[in-house]
């Protein structure tokens, strides 16, 4: 079964009551998925890394006009638990590849959310998941705005607000609707790493900055401007 205790993977049942963390990180995903619903067309929905698919399940539970619902998942783990927890007559939950996946009929919208900064080429994973959407259909993605690559072992690219934007509107979509998140976090616990989810950070950091000194500004210069919080953004684009 998916593990529970990295922060990888968010298994809401398994998030304990005293880890602050956990149950922040799994608010704040919910919020993007009721976001997401807030704004997704009748019709064909794709959940894009779906995870353990209580966020699929979300979608499909608050759109009745939602047709059918594909939850996506590189984890069979993550998928059979989904099958067994969130499956519903209009979900279907599939194992595949972000990065490869191919559907013959386009969807009406695809939901993508804290996916993009975990993959090794996110610019050839958004041309890809533009194929899945039919002209006219919705896109609603989201990626931390501070940096995480530092902290996070799973994540390969940093993001801005403009650097994320940049990417969607290099291929002509029109932004619809944007949510921002910001999610305070206590150093010492990151430090400690006492919480479960906090366990699994990137060991040694002091010797990666070493190694990594832009990393280390880019740390250094969000400690500034921004506290210490972590943010998010969150955007429904249209495919013309």
């Amino acid at each position: 079964m998916a593990r529970t205790d990295t922060l990888e993977r968010l298994i809401p049942a398994s998030v304990a009551s005293d880890d602050t963390t956990g149950q922040e990180t799994f608010r704040l995903h919910a919020d993007r998925y009721h976001f997401a619903a807030e704004h997704a067309l009748p019709g064909r929905l794709l959940d894009i890394a779906c995870g353990v698919g209580y966020g699929t399940r979300i979608l499909i539970d608050e759109r009745p006009d939602i047709e059918a619902a594909l939850g996506v998942d590189i984890s069979a783990d993550a998928i059979a638990y989904a099958q067994e927890r969130y499956a519903q007559p209009r979900t279907e939950y599939r194992v595949a590849d972000a990065m490869t996946f191919r559907t013959e009929q386009p969807f009406d919208t695809a939901v993508s959310l804290e996916t993009i900064e975990h993959l090794p080429d996110p610019a050839a994973f958004i041309a890809n998941l533009l194929r899945a959407i039919r002209p006219g259909g919705r896109l609603v993605a989201s990626v931390p705005t501070t940096p995480s690559v530092d902290a996070n072992p799973h994540h390969r690219t940093d993001f801005t607000e403009r650097s994320f934007r940049r990417m969607f509107t290099s291929h002509g979509l029109r932004e619809i609707a944007c949510q921002r998140q910001v999610q305070p976090f206590n150093p010492v616990q990151i430090l400690t790493r006492k919480e479960t989810r906090l366990a699994d950070m990137r060991p040694n950091l002091l010797k990666y900055y070493a190694s990594h000194p832009g990393a280390a500004v880019k740390r250094a210069w969000s400690t500034v401007v921004d506290g210490f919080n972590n943010r998010y953004i969150t955007i429904v684009w249209e495919k013309p």
